[in-house]
C-alpha cells in the first residue's frame, strides 16, 4: 500500500498526484461498493449503479479509510465502512435531482430524467436504508448513531435550502446552515466514523470530525464558485445552475449585499428563471467579480481549510495525516 505509516515526514506532494497516491485505497472503495449495494431486484441495482458508479470523486469514502488508519485501523473493515458515506451521498444525490429538477449529473441524465421521479425516490430511499444497515453492522452504536443523525441532518438542510430560494434576505448565517447540514455534515461524519471504528481517543475523534467539518464547509464554497467559473463538461453539470435553480450561495450573498439598486435587483430577478443566457451568465459572472463575491467565497474557503489542516496537527506526522493535508489544499484546487 501507498500509505504504509513512518515516523518521518512525508514529502508533500503536488496537487495533481495527490489522488494517484491513492489508487490503492480507491481500487479497493470501489469493490466495497460493488460489494454491499446490491439488491435481489435487478432494476434497483440499475439506478443505483447509475448514480454510485458514474465517476463520483470518492472524497468521503476515502476519508473514513484515512481517518480510521490514523487511529490505528487498517484492513477490510474500514473499506467495508467507507461504502456508507457514499451510499448516503448517492441517494441524497438522487433526491436532490428530483427537488431541484436538475438537468444534468456527473455528465449524464440525471437518474429521474430517465426512469422518473417515483424510481429515482424509491431506490434514494433504497440506498439510505443499505447505509444505516450497514453502520450497524460493525456492533458499535456511536457509529450507527451518528449515520442516523447526519440522514435528518442532510434533509434539514436541503428543506431550509427549499424555503429560502430565490429570498434576497438570504445571510451567511442560513448559507451556513445549509452548507453544514447538506454537505459538511456526511463530509464530517465520513472522518468521525473511521475514528470511531479505529477506537480513536475522544480528542482524536473530535479532531477528525472537525476537520471534516472545516473541510466540507470549504468544499461546498468551492462547488458554489465552480458554478459560475467552471466549464461546463469538466464540471459535469451546466454551470449557472444554482442561479437557474434560485439558490443564494456565498459569492451570491456577497453580490447582494455590496451591488448598487439596480444591479442588486437585476440579479434578483434572474434567480430562479432556468439556465441563464451565455450574455446574462457573463453578467452575473462579472458582477460577481466585480462585488468580490467570487474571491470572498474563495478566501473564505482557504481559511477553512487552514484550519481543517490544523486539526491534524495532534496525529504524528506520518504519511495518512500529509496526504490528508493535500486532501484538503486539493479542495481548493480542483476544476469539478
Amino acid at each position: 500500500m501507498i500509505l504504509v505509516e513512518t515516523h518521518d515526514a512525508a514529502t508533500p506532494a503536488p496537487f495533481k498526484e495527490i489522488l494517484r497516491r491513492f489508487e490503492p485505497e480507491f481500487k479497493r472503495i470501489e469493490e466495497a461498493l460493488q460489494q454491499h449495494f446490491s439488491s435481489h431486484i435487478p432494476f434497483v441495482n440499475e439506478v443505483s449503479a447509475h448514480i454510485l458508479f458514474a465517476g463520483g470523486k470518492r472524497l468521503r469514502p476515502l476519508l473514513t479509510v484515512c481517518a480510521a488508519k490514523l487511529c490505528g485501523k487498517d484492513g477490510d473493515e474500514p473499506y467495508k465502512l467507507s461504502a456508507v458515506p457514499e451510499y448516503l451521498h448517492a441517494a441524497s444525490l438522487l433526491h436532490d435531482d428530483v427537488v431541484d429538477a436538475g438537468q444534468m449529473r456527473r455528465g449524464r441524465l440525471p437518474a429521474y430524467k430517465i426512469w422518473g421521479n417515483s424510481p429515482a425516490v424509491l431506490v434514494g430511499d433504497f440506498l439510505y436504508a443499505r447505509a444505516i444497515h450497514l453502520a450497524s453492522s460493525f456492533g458499535d452504536v456511536r457509529i450507527a448513531k451518528a449515520i442516523s443523525e447526519t440522514v435528518a441532518l442532510m434533509s434539514e438542510g436541503e428543506i431550509i435550502q427549499l424555503l429560502h430560494a430565490k429570498n434576497p434576505k438570504f445571510d451567511e448565517e442560513t448559507y451556513f446552515k445549509v452548507i453544514n447540514r447538506k454537505t459538511a455534515a456526511l463530509i464530517s461524519t465520513s472522518c468521525k466514523i473511521g475514528a470511531l471504528l479505529g477506537r480513536g481517543s475522544e480528542q482524536k475523534v473530535d479532531a477528525l470530525a472537525q476537520y471534516g467539518l472545516f473541510l466540507g464547509q470549504a468544499f461546498q464554497m468551492i462547488d458554489d464558485v465552480l458554478d459560475y467559473t467552471a466549464d461546463t463538461q469538466e464540471l459535469g453539470k451546466a454551470v449557472g445552475t444554482d442561479l437557474a435553480e434560485g439558490k443564494i450561495t456565498l459569492p451570491i450573498v456577497k453580490a447582494l449585499k455590496e451591488a448598487g439598486p439596480e444591479d442588486r435587483k437585476r440579479l434578483i430577478s434572474m434567480l430562479g428563471q432556468g439556465l441563464p443566457s451565455r450574455e446574462k451568465l457573463e453578467w452575473v459572472r462579472n458582477l460577481l467579480k466585480d462585488t468580490g463575491g467570487i474571491a470572498y467565497t474563495r478566501q473564505r474557503a482557504e481559511n477553512l481549510i487552514a484550519s481543517a489542516c490544523q486539526y491534524l496537527d495532534i496525529f504524528p506526522k506520518f504519511q495518512t495525516r500529509e496526504f490528508m493535508k493535500g486532501l484538503a489544499r486539493y479542495v481548493l484546487e480542483r476544476k469539478k
